[in-house]
């Protein structure tokens, strides 16, 4: 692990393996830590990033309320610092988001990129969805956040069965910064580029749990029918964090397309 300052920021991340460079965006509440089911099957291919985002983690807070071009940049910022000029990018949910927005802001930077249970366009309630949600954690602290925040997460048979990864996880999001938290929030809540996916280069793969109900397969559809070059699958019997409820499938079909390309899951 290793922290470096960039502008305001001081950002916690990791550097593993070796071969191209594959960069891992976690979710919101996350840290890099979600990342490892993959990283034994990345790191035996690729050059592996993870990082954790503005607020979350190792990395530390700013003052609410942050933007997406702001997190985009964040990523940026730490790619540029570390010499990467290409890199494939492997974004969950909130990474995911930030992938979109960057390949917009830096053409040539990202090579394939792997959208797993994420969005591109807010939907109509989205403001006081999020806005409760922060009201939430500043009313009762991150602690509060977490049992809905898993329930969205996990499907209820994945919560039975894996009580040790759920308490993990619930620690991780009760530990995330309130601020970071908030911050984040309200750059979630902002998302409009559905339109724009017809603007980027690269390949993609677009992923959806079959269960989740926070970022539906319905939206990742029609990401993949904007953007070009792209693939669509559903995670079977998953929720919202794909990879972690169904780490085989989620392992092979981005070690499948991070080799291969779209045309290896046509």
């Amino acid at each position: 692990m290793a922290q470096l300052r960039l502008g305001d920021l001081d950002i916690h991340y990791s550097v593993e393996g070796e071969g191209p460079w594959v960069t891992l965006a976690h979710p919101l509440a996350g840290d890099l830590s979600l990342w490892a089911p993959q990283m034994p099957v990345l790191t035996s291919r690729f050059k592996v990033l993870r990082y954790d985002i503005r607020g979350h983690g190792g990395t530390t807070s700013t003052r609410a309320p942050y933007t997406l071009e702001r997190l985009a940049a964040d990523g940026a910022g730490l790619l540029d610092r570390l010499g990467i000029t290409r890199t494939h990018w492997v974004g969950l949910s909130m990474g995911g988001m930030i992938a979109q927005q960057l390949a917009l802001d830096r053409p040539g930077l990202l090579d394939r990129v792997v959208l797993a249970d994420s969005t591109a366009r807010r939907p109509a309630d989205a403001a006081a969805v999020w806005q409760s949600r922060i009201d939430l954690a500043r009313n009762r602290g991150m602690t509060a956040i977490a049992e809905s925040t898993l329930t969205r997460w996990f499907t209820d048979p994945w919560r039975a069965r894996q009580a040790v990864a759920v308490s993990w996880v619930r620690d991780m999001i009760a530990r995330t910064s309130l601020e970071g938290y908030c911050g984040c929030c309200a750059a979630i809540a902002q998302i409009d580029l559905l339109d724009r996916l017809v603007e980027i280069e690269c390949e993609a793969l677009i992923m959806a749990g079959e269960h989740d109900h926070s970022t539906p397969p319905s939206m990742s559809r029609q990401m993949s029918e904007r953007w070009r070059g792209s693939v669509y699958c559903t995670i079977p019997q998953a929720a919202h964090i794909g990879n972690l409820e169904q780490v085989d499938f989620f392992n092979d079909r981005v070690m499948r397309f991070l080799t291969g390309g779209a045309s290896a899951l046509a």
